[in-house]
């Protein structure tokens, strides 16, 4: 009786040899599939990350900038006191009129913030200022937030008496 020999044919193994053929390109493809997928779920981040940045800029500037503003009305406080340095909400530094310390700091004031905080050029960037009898005083700082991915009505409020 003759024992067959463990090893296949040389026919058995080109007919598995065919069946594998391409097995490695499909694989390559999956894998090229998988790793698109996640580059793309990674630049939607990256941008993501991108606006929240810009918005933590922008909400950041403007505590700066209204602080700012209070450490000049406590520098003049009783223009402050008196009302010089009270504006209704404004956007625009050519509304401001007057050649006093309170106007001429509002108006430089207004310019930086309308620079630094919002889109440049537009129009909603804008601030108000009220002060009272008691030395309380109240800074808004309005601006537009939609180009981050935020509201466009972003309004940032500081008080404190001077």
């Amino acid at each position: 009786m003759k024992k067959h020999s463990p090893l296949l044919p040389f026919g058995a193994l080109n007919s598995r040899a065919a069946m594998q053929a391409g097995a490695t390109l499909i694989e390559i493809l999956v894998t090229l599939l998988i790793l698109s997928i996640g580059m793309l779920g990674m630049s939607a981040l990256q941008a993501r990350a991108i606006k929240g940045s810009v918005s933590s800029f922008q909400r950041s500037q403007a505590v700066i900038y209204g602080q700012y503003m209070l450490d000049v009305m406590r520098i003049d406080r009783e223009s402050a006191k008196g009302g010089d340095y009270n504006t209704p909400k404004i956007c625009s530094s050519s509304g401001i009129t007057g050649t006093t310390l309170a106007k001429n700091s509002l108006r430089e004031w207004l310019d930086s913030v309308r620079a630094n905080v919002g889109s440049p050029g537009d129009t909603t960037t804008c601030v108000a200022v009220t002060c009272d009898a008691d030395y309380r005083c109240t800074v808004k700082i309005y601006w537009d937030d939609s180009r981050s991915g935020g509201l466009s009505d972003q309004t940032m409020e500081l008080a404190t008496r001077v």
